[in-house]
């Protein structure tokens, strides 16, 4: 039975991938510790030649990449499982499976429960779509973020990732919308204007819908310096402007965005997009400061507040969860979302809301958000301040 571990375990393998089970495996724990090779990963990929299983060799100043049809892939690991590795963890949508081999050859297996359990998508890394592309691209070079001759800068590949991530978003947003012909979007805080431009870029040079888009800034040399890179790149349509988020006079908001303004920036946000009737709000909230401030349960809750820590991710829960509630309340449909992984940025929810109902106010959402608050003991969320709503 222990020498049938290994292809009993390669057989899990095969099974997974032509069920579409299969998520990805992992090989460690090397046998021999002068190998310069750390560990080895094996995902599913859709490539221009077909399904493939597309390895990563994984070094210590180095990732090299290669792609095996599936039964040269699953021996491959055979191979490397009996001469490299002593250990391999499968996982896939039904259950997780680890193979272990020790020093003397005993080989176990073992089942858990999934660790993922979402739908799987087989797509590579080297041809996931790039919404954004670098070459002759004007703003990416003038912002610092790609070389040149479009290469991306070693220490902005990072923040390359995210506006592509971001455009991605967009994408299906937009899509989803009842957008005007000719649409105006609104970047309350565009700072540099890294996602402006990539937007802009986006909607108009590849999609063709000849968005205008208006980035808002407080600081005046970021907003000289941006329309300047526009003025470079050719965009017509796109301008910039010193103002806050609360005062800054606009004719016509189609769809506001606000990434990451501070604390209650983001509740003069949403309020000024739901007061002009925008039909996508769109905001990364950073801060919770004004709804923290306030925490004071009354019940057992003040057992787990206590803890500062904890105190300040329920307040970031109930700040942003009641602007989604308010949302809803308003027509939207909204979802609350992961932007980027945690490992790029700490600031990464997303709250989006798209204008689907006729405009009538849903009182019962309300009444949610006072029990809410009584449950917390807080006395108001600024949002409500600012659309007079629950007696504020």
């Amino acid at each position: 039975m222990q020498a049938n571990n290994l292809q009993l375990f390669l057989d899990y393998i095969l099974n997974s991938l032509e069920n579409k089970e299969f998520q990805k495996i992992t090989i460690s724990h090397k046998r021999d510790d002068s190998n310069t090779l750390k560990n080895v990963f094996a995902k599913a990929a859709v490539l221009k030649a077909g399904m493939k299983l597309s390895f990563v060799y994984r070094y210590p100043t180095k990732d090299i990449t290669k792609n095996f049809d599936f039964e040269v892939g699953i021996a491959l690991i055979g191979e490397i499982l009996d001469k490299d590795f002593y250990q391999a963890d499968l996982f896939t949508t039904i259950s997780d499976w680890h193979y272990t081999v020790n020093k003397n050859g005993i080989s176990r297996m073992s089942k858990t429960p999934p660790t993922i359990t979402e739908a799987v998508l087989y797509t590579h890394d080297k041809i996931k779509k790039r919404f954004i592309t670098l070459e002759n691209n004007v703003y990416l070079r003038e912002l610092g973020i790609a070389t040149a001759d479009a290469k991306v800068k070693k220490d902005m590949e990072d923040k390359f990732r995210q506006i592509n991530k971001y455009i991605e978003i967009a994408d299906s947003i937009v899509s989803s919308a009842a957008l005007p012909s000719g649409f105006h979007i609104v970047d309350m805080g565009s700072g540099k204007g890294y996602l402006t431009f990539a937007l802009y870029d986006y909607l108009n040079n590849v999609l063709k819908l000849s968005a205008e888009i208006t980035g808002v800034e407080l600081r005046n040399e970021l907003v000289e310096s941006s329309n300047r890179i526009a003025k470079m790149a050719g965009f017509g349509k796109l301008k910039f402007q010193t103002g806050s988020i609360e005062t800054t006079e606009l004719a016509q908001i189609d769809m506001l965005i606000a990434l990451h303004a501070c604390d209650t920036a983001t509740d003069d946000a949403i309020y000024r997009g739901i007061r002009a009737d925008s039909k996508v709000i769109i905001c990364a909230p950073c801060c919770h400061k004004q709804v923290r401030k306030q925490i004071n349960p009354e019940n057992d809750l003040k057992s787990i507040t206590k803890f500062g820590i904890l105190e300040e991710r329920q307040a970031e829960i109930l700040t942003d969860g009641i602007r989604a509630l308010v949302l809803e309340a308003y027509g939207y449909k909204t979802k609350v979302f992961e932007f980027i992984s945690t490992e790029h940025t700490p600031k990464n929810v997303l709250i989006v809301g798209i204008k689907k109902g006729n405009g009538k106010v849903d009182e019962s959402i309300l009444d949610q958000i006072k029990n809410i608050k009584k449950v917390y003991n807080i006395q108001y969320h600024q949002l409500e301040k600012l659309l007079h709503i629950n007696g504020q």
